[in-house]
């Protein structure tokens, strides 16, 4: 069964500055992911993986190119359009975890419903109990504030309220940068579950090829270009230091 493409890049550019004194950060990119699939985006420091990873949010739009999300095209939409986009379509995580530490862990999860009226107000509470359970996390602590439990419990709420809108797709941006060795292969577990079992389509953003190694396809930036698209394991170009 042909499964629904989700992402369809084509041809992105991005410029900064003006006239004579022209930066081009991103130099014609293409590429498509599927629905359910895990895909690491790996390049290094000053690549154009963080610009890519802007519009790949609808957090900034391209200088020429399409970008299509779940079938619209959003490459020329406003910064209000954008929002909406971000709200109903894409699951964020950071290398920060962005929780609010003055609300308890369940608070943070709802977050997101308050802007979501197709969940009654009664149903949050239990919506982000299933997100909390479904990434792993100890239901005990629900109730603690998030500089109150360990970073990769920090991590797996911020993963949970990431899923709370049902989203195309998580994007996750350098998830484990704060972590230990350990802690981390216990979030990029819990992320490689979550594409296993529930079929969710997530995108890392990372220059680590250990992280990178847990996805099933790897798209690789240098210089504004990708310069390979390969299942894992099957790459065979370094990327340059």
């Amino acid at each position: 069964m042909n499964k629904k493409t989700i992402i369809k890049i084509e041809d992105i550019t991005k410029n900064f500055g003006k006239k004579d004194n022209i930066t081009k950060v991103l130099k014609g990119i293409s590429f498509e992911i599927k629905e359910g699939e895990f895909v690491a985006i790996i390049g290094k420091s000053g690549s154009g993986k963080s610009t890519l990873m802007n519009i790949l949010g609808a957090l900034d739009t391209p200088t020429s190119g399409r970008y299509f999300l779940d079938g619209k095209d959003i490459s020329t939409m406003k910064d209000k359009q954008l929002a909406t986009i971000r709200q109903k379509k894409i699951g964020f995580v950071f290398q920060s975890f962005n929780l609010l530490n003055g609300v308890s862990v369940l608070k943070n999860v709802m977050m997101p419903l308050i802007y979501n009226n197709e969940v009654p107000t009664s149903k949050r509470r239990s919506f982000a109990m299933a997100a909390l359970e479904d990434v792993g996390f100890d239901m005990e602590r629900i109730n603690n504030k998030p500089n109150q439990i360990s970073g990769g419990q920090m991590q797996r709420v911020a993963i949970a309220r990431s899923l709370i809108n049902n989203p195309s797709m998580i994007l996750a941006d350098e998830p484990t940068g704060n972590l230990d060795s350990k802690t981390e292969e216990i979030v990029l577990n819990t992320f490689d579950e979550l594409n296993k079992k529930q079929g969710v389509t997530i995108v890392i953003i990372t220059h680590d090829d250990s992280v990178a190694s847990h996805a099933d396809r790897v798209i690789k930036i240098q210089d504004g270009e990708v310069i390979e698209d390969a299942p894992r394991g099957k790459s065979k170009i370094e990327l340059r230091k």
